[in-house]
């Protein structure tokens, strides 16, 4: 009997030992488990870091925007703030420049429930609002709880017992809804194994910002040199200020594809390329099939706002004045009745994007705006026209407008066919200059056809193959006619 007892009690405490064993173990195990706890982080510009900003003539910005975050190790729901309104959410990309290993991006949302006050009621529908009101005829403060029924068009509450809409107060809310922001956000969900603060970068494309350029060229007074200084005008509709960014500016005809992902990965990978340079306060270098220019100091773009950027200057640059006569095949009408041909001569000048002229870098397209100081030495506007992306060792050529006292009139003098395929023709363009100083005036005449000069009282060139070009000198008050006389064959 005893030492069954015995033997009972021995399997009670084997029994026991047991339990207290599983019951540790599973202690245990539940204490290995990782911690899957999120938790809720933001940051703003407080913690910005470095900021970088490469805007192309095409609407389009890139940010790269630097912050030192203190992540929580583990998983973390993480509201990057101060993003651009205007940001394109596929083109984000995020990475830690710390330890690229050490940062793993779960999922990513871009918030755009932005705060506004319909919103606001929205949320509250349902709930418990406060209503304030000054009563005019005691002067008192009135401050009254209603219930939100509805917010269609105008909001209707419940107050008390009754039923009201068009309440003249202003509404007291307790607090903001946690699905409303008060500005566009980026949210993470990042898994993080570093310790230490992490460097974050953000980059991302945004809509709404462009640049475009702008000259000022100053004539001398014989037109044969001028001055040429060129500016950046950065316009920031994007919806987010740029505080002391290193600035870059893409010049080139990028495409856009609109929605194309394709597109955008492209861009990013070129975007995201550093380039190096050196230069005066832009620096210029080639970049993929376009140029990059890099500002050579911080800058700050607000938000709505227009910021000019000096570019480039130059000084005694050689230049070509041309007066143009484009010869027509057809006649106008005068309000009058008679006859005309078109008399009106262009005024160019031609600058050549040459180093030996004191330029010879890559010039974005833009608009050239012209002056000349008048005989009391005040500066007035002669023309202004858009030129292209001009690269260097190329010409620029700006029409000033039309000539005033150098005209010109066509007409045709004789006609014959000669042939069932062959015809000949005459033609006279009378040039007349009331300047006081000799002209040259280039005639381009258009002329149909496999044709052959028969004869000219001036010389020509073929140009093109349905183009004859001639440079005909003409005096001071005086008038010079060109005769020539052509074969066609068509």
């Amino acid at each position: 009997m005893r030492e069954r007892v015995l033997a009972v009690r021995k399997f009670n405490v084997i029994l026991l030992v047991l339990l207290l064993f599983l019951t540790t173990g599973c202690e245990s195990v539940e204490a290995k488990k990782p911690d899957t706890k999120v938790h809720s982080m933001s940051t703003d510009q407080n913690d910005q870091a470095d900021i970088a900003l490469t805007v192309y003539n095409v609407n389009l910005g890139l940010v790269k925007d630097v912050r030192d975050i203190k992540l929580a190790r583990g998983l973390s729901e993480l509201r990057f703030m101060d993003v651009a309104s205007g940001i394109i959410p596929t083109s984000v990309y995020i990475r830690s420049l710390k330890n690229p290993d050490s940062l793993s991006i779960l999922e990513q949302n871009y918030e755009y429930d932005l705060l506004n006050p319909k919103k606001l009621l929205d949320k509250y529908v349902g709930k418990t609002v406060k209503l304030y009101n000054m009563n005019p005829y005691t002067e008192r403060e009135q401050l009254v709880e209603a219930t939100v029924l509805s917010n269609n068009g105008q909001p209707i509450f419940r107050i008390g017992d009754e039923i009201t809409y068009g309440y003249p107060g202003r509404i007291i809310f307790p607090g903001v809804p946690d699905d409303l922001i008060p500005k566009p956000t980026l949210v993470w969900l990042l898994e993080n194994d570093l310790l230490s603060t992490q460097k974050v970068e953000a980059s991302y494309l945004t809509n709404g910002i462009n640049w475009l350029a702008d000259y000022v060229v100053t004539l001398n007074d014989r037109d044969d040199k001028a001055g040429l200084s060129g500016w950046v005008t950065i316009d920031n509709r994007s919806g987010a200020t740029y505080r002391d960014a290193k600035l870059k500016l893409v010049a080139g005809d990028v495409n856009r594809a609109g929605s194309d992902v394709g597109y955008r990965q492209k861009m990013m990978k070129y975007a995201l390329a550093e380039v190096d340079s050196a230069r005066e306060q832009f620096t210029e270098d080639a970049f993929f099939e376009y140029h990059i220019y890099t500002l050579q100091r911080p800058s700050t773009i607000k938000n709505n706002q227009t910021k000019q950027i000096k570019l480039v200057t130059a000084a005694d640059i050689p230049v070509k004045k041309e007066f143009l006569y484009y010869g027509a095949r057809y006649y106008y009408r005068s309000r009058y009745g008679e006859k005309i041909s078109n008399q009106k001569i262009g005024v160019f000048v031609e600058i050549s994007n040459k180093k030996r002229n004191n330029l010879g870098m890559p010039l974005p397209k833009g608009t050239v705006r012209v002056y000349k100081h008048d005989k009391e030495g005040s500066l007035q506007f002669v023309g202004e026209d858009s030129i292209d992306h001009t690269p260097k060792d190329e010409k620029i050529r700006i029409k000033l407008g039309d000539a005033f006292d150098v005209v010109g009139s066509r007409k045709q003098t004789s006609w014959k066919k000669i042939a069932y395929d062959t015809y000949e023709a005459g033609f006279e363009v009378s040039l007349r200059n009331h300047k006081k100083d000799r002209v040259v005036v280039k005639v381009i005449e258009p002329i149909p056809g496999d044709w052959k000069m028969i004869r000219s009282n001036h010389s020509y060139n073929k140009t093109e193959a349905f183009t004859a070009e001639f440079n005909i000198p003409v005096p001071s008050d005086k008038e010079v006619k060109l005769k020539y006389k052509v074969r066609m064959r068509f």
